[in-house]
């Protein structure tokens, strides 16, 4: 079974836990993921199945596209909300500022990736030192930001701002929240994060793991995997 399987994940999930679902459904032993997305996160996962894995990093390589809340004046531990609260206080965003501020982020930037990711150091995931209240120095990667949509603009104590990125791979949306806040002054963290494109494969056209579970019961997950 040589193919992809385009997930549409759940929030409170692993990407792990996902693939480990469709390898314990399909007995198929070598399956990956393309992409990890954190727990909090939903969205377009690309499953790799057989000798589809070997394509992974092609297909981890594709831009993306992503949509997500900021809430400015609170800042967590991780840079999103499954992280603990550093900092709360009620602060004013002009509309047009935040506008002028988004702008500046598009293009080639350099971005430090978060303590609380699964980038490796000294053969240690960053997470794993994260957990244990270590914090070591991340050097800046180059990333790209191809476009930011403003999508809505809630005002009050702590603006809502939902917003639409297209950008490289090895971008963090979380990081790119809290360095607009700290641009603005007020500090932000990404409240909600959704992946609705991962190179050609979008939101509409992903399944959940209910939908494949079901297909895969009737006898018919032929009809939703993609051939590489």
């Amino acid at each position: 079974m040589d193919a992809i399987i385009v997930v549409n994940k759940p929030k409170g999930i692993s990407s792990f836990r996902v693939v480990d679902r469709i390898r314990k459904l399909t007995k198929i032993k070598k399956i990956g993921h393309a992409g990890t997305l954190d727990p909090s996160a939903t969205g377009v996962l690309i499953i790799c199945l057989d000798k589809a894995c070997k394509r992974s990093d092609e297909f981890m390589g594709h831009d993306k596209e992503y949509e997500a809340e900021m809430v400015f004046g609170i800042t967590t531990d991780s840079g999103d909300s499954d992280g603990k609260i550093l900092s709360k206080k009620e602060v004013k965003v002009e509309k047009k500022d935040l506008e002028d501020t988004i702008k500046r982020f598009i293009g080639e930037i350099e971005q430090v990736p978060p303590m609380v990711s699964a980038l490796h150091h000294k053969g240690q995931r960053l997470y794993d030192l994260a957990r244990q209240g270590i914090t070591v120095d991340r050097p800046a990667r180059k990333i790209r930001i191809n476009y930011i949509d403003l999508l809505s603009f809630e005002e009050g104590p702590n603006p809502r701002v939902r917003i639409k990125v297209g950008c490289s791979k090895g971008t963090y949306i979380r990081t790119l929240c809290e360095d607009i806040g700290a641009s603005l002054g007020t500090g932000a963290y990404e409240s909600q994060l959704t992946r609705t494109k991962s190179g050609k494969f979008r939101i509409e056209d992903s399944h959940t793991l209910e939908e494949i579970e079901n297909l895969y019961n009737n006898g018919t997950l032929d009809s939703i995997l993609i051939k590489p």
